[in-house]
């Protein structure tokens, strides 16, 4: 936890910098719709949501369209996880953090394995790069592979303003998409893959990214990370 006697402040701030005019935000294109995407946050409800390992989604809040997590999660208890599982996807969102926070987001992750979502399934990381208070390894910025594979040519945009996130994941073939830009490709379960895992902080973590298949989630983590125009399309 960090900075929560400030968390209100934060929040006000963001409500006023957030772009409400997008007339487009949360919803698909006739396109995206011919293409088979899916909504997967309409901007009014979490009703495809839950809370990991548990029911209800608890402590989140919906602002101006826009998702925001309680801006105080620990390592358990606030991650959301989609009720849908899905095995081969496109995925894009939206997501903002304010200053010194970092959140993530996961594919394939199972229940019941552990008490930790990032010990079930891969994260795709999202994090405050330029203002972080200590150094960062390479797995540890912005659209990385969290503990596996570091971001390439990855670019965050300053605090008020929203990156894009796209996550590609077709049998064992996965891609990292930062702001348009391809930054992490990855091929699972291979040897190399094997290797990697072996060579990280998931050695001990049996069940990490073993799942062919499973739920999608968001990290409540360390301070507030806000989301929107969170879609999927099935390959």
């Amino acid at each position: 936890m960090r900075h929560l006697s400030l968390l209100p402040a934060i929040i006000a701030i963001v409500i006023l910098t957030s772009c409400s005019s997008d007339k487009h935000k949360n919803t698909l294109s006739k396109k995206e719709i011919k293409e088979g995407w899916e909504l997967l946050f309409d901007g009014k409800s979490t009703n495809k949501w839950k809370t990991f390992n548990g029911g209800a989604v608890t402590g989140w809040k919906i602002i101006n369209g826009e998702l925001y997590n309680s801006g105080n999660g620990s390592d358990h208890g606030g991650d959301i996880i989609t009720k849908k599982q899905y095995t081969n996807f496109e995925l894009y969102l939206e997501w903002k953090v304010t200053p010194e926070s970092n959140s993530g987001i996961f594919y394939h992750v199972q229940e019941g394995l552990t008490d930790a979502i990032y010990e079930s399934a891969p994260e795709y990381q999202l994090i405050d790069d330029k203002g972080w208070p200590t150094e960062l390894e390479g797995w540890q910025y912005s659209g990385a592979n969290y503990g596996m594979n570091a971001p390439e040519n990855a670019e965050v945009k300053p605090l008020d303003e929203w990156n894009s996130a796209r996550i590609i994941v077709n049998g064992r073939h996965v891609e990292h998409w930062l702001n348009g830009e391809k930054v992490v490709e990855y091929e699972l379960w291979t040897d190399q893959w094997l290797q990697n895992k072996a060579a990280s902080k998931w050695i001990e973590a049996s069940n990490y990214g073993m799942a062919k298949t499973g739920h999608i989630g968001l990290q409540d983590h360390g301070g507030l990370t806000m989301f929107r125009n969170i879609k999927i399309r099935e390959l």
